[in-house]
């Protein structure tokens, strides 16, 4: 579906903070502005006042631009931790970030009690490389302490030419002694959708961030691993952990691609254009095959209304952690000279109503992310009925019975057989186990699909 079918898409819109597109403010339609949005007199004086003193009286000349700046800077800041001032460089580095190519260290970012909070490393980025996970707080950028600094500014000190080193001292839940991780910086190309075949008849899709063409992606990978299977797919695994987010746009056209019809979401603000209700259009990629949806902590944003759509229309099962809890849409504001205002302009909502801010997606089956590994000491050679002496014959089976089961040893152990091990890479189970369970829940629910619908 293209954005130019939907209503409202006039409006650019973001849902991730450090990536977005640009919009201009809807015009309003009052002829006289109501009470709430009259010139605050009294207050505009006292900011007078404030800048006269500071230019005659401040121990240094300040530039007035810099006075300005700074004075809108404080003002967004108060708002919420997603509306800011963008300067001349921070609204290129913005408008470059949608096209899914940037420079830095591949980290999506908010800010917390002064501090700097990961929301999510971005896949084969120098942050997912050093092992930053999210939830971890940046408390140092070199030597800089992030208190009191903006987030705006601590983004641009962590970017930087390729190939220039950063140091990030970090304070993560579980570790008494803060982290220190150089990470060298380089031009992130994001590539947002990854696939392979788990095993015939079951597709992985992972969604590292939604693009404006991340749908457009979605499609090509999908027909690929049906090339690839010889057959249409049984049943797929959406991967949206650590997803921050992206521009709204690509959520609702990557849900879209799995529903056939229904609200995907809808945006509520106080601003003309801001509410708004997005639907799907006929068209099930997957012809209703069924999917299990990945996510985590670091699924936010753009990411949480994909996973909230596919949860309140029954189309998928939800399973991981609860996600971030990033409920507010952003709007790009153009101000003419160069820089911009990033404002929260509205929330949204899923489907069934729910507003996901602060709250997140609960998933269906809440499932952590554990380690597991082979346990050398059990036992696997059990005594079967056939092994019994004069046991009675199957009279219902062509096969032959399978020869009887030499019991072990006392105290000895079984050695696995290499030849029937999987190699360690496609080891689900010890590599990912909520992946290896993902997988099982999908081979289930292939099962019950097919009963029903045979």
């Amino acid at each position: 579906m293209s954005a130019a079918t939907r209503p409202g898409l006039a409006l650019a819109v973001s849902l991730l903070a450090g990536v977005a597109l640009t919009a201009p403010h809807p015009a309003r339609a009052e002829a006289t502005p109501p009470t709430e949005n009259k010139l605050p007199l009294e207050e505009l004086r006292t900011f007078t006042g404030v800048l006269d003193a500071v230019k005659q009286d401040y121990v240094e000349s300040v530039k007035d631009k810099d006075l300005l700046e700074n004075a809108i800077r404080g003002m967004l800041s108060n708002l919420d931790p997603h509306s800011a001032f963008l300067d001349a460089e921070a609204f290129q580095d913005l408008q470059v970030g949608t096209s899914g190519e940037f420079g830095g260290l591949g980290i999506e970012v908010g800010q917390e009690d002064g501090f700097i909070k990961v929301i999510a490393p971005i896949d084969d980025t120098p942050a997912a490389k050093a092992g930053i996970r999210p939830g971890d707080l940046i408390i140092r950028l070199n030597d800089t302490s992030v208190k009191g600094m903006t987030l705006s500014d601590a983004i641009q000190k962590m970017r930087g030419k390729p190939n220039t080193a950063i140091t990030l001292t970090i304070i993560r839940e579980g570790i008494k002694k803060p982290l220190k991780l150089k990470l060298v910086r380089e031009v992130i190309q994001v590539k947002s959708v990854k696939s392979r075949l788990l095993e015939p008849g079951f597709g992985y899709l992972r969604v590292t961030q939604f693009q404006a063409k991340t749908a457009q992606s979605l499609q090509q990978d999908l027909q690929t691993l049906e090339q690839q299977n010889k057959a249409p797919l049984k049943g797929l695994v959406l991967d949206l952990r650590n997803n921050p987010g992206g521009v709204l746009n690509g959520a609702v056209d990557v849900a879209d691609d799995f529903l056939d019809d229904g609200v995907i979401v809808e945006t509520k603000g106080r601003g003309n254009g801001s509410d708004q209700s997005y639907k799907a259009t006929p068209g099930d990629l997957l012809k209703s095959a069924p999917i299990v949806v990945l996510v985590n902590g670091g699924s936010a944003s753009a990411s949480e209304i994909v996973a909230g759509a596919l949860q309140d229309h029954h189309r998928a099962l939800i399973l991981g952690e609860r996600t971030f809890g990033k409920g507010s849409v952003q709007t790009i504001l153009p101000l003419g000279n160069g820089t911009a205002v990033k404002l929260t302009t509205a929330r949204y909502y899923t489907p069934k109503g729910r507003s996901i801010q602060a709250a997140g997606i609960e998933p269906d089956i809440k499932l952590k992310p554990l380690k597991v590994g082979a346990d050398e000491n059990s036992e696997s050679d059990f005594i079967k009925e056939a092994d019994l002496t004069g046991h009675l014959r199957n009279d219902r089976s062509d096969k032959p019975e399978p020869p009887p089961t030499e019991p072990p040893a006392p105290g000895s152990t079984s050695p696995p057989d290499p030849a029937k091990l999987p190699a360690p890479e496609s080891d689900l189970a010890q590599n990912d186990y909520q992946l290896y369970e993902a997988l099982n829940l999908l081979k289930g629910m292939t099962l019950l699909h097919n009963r029903k619908s045979g």
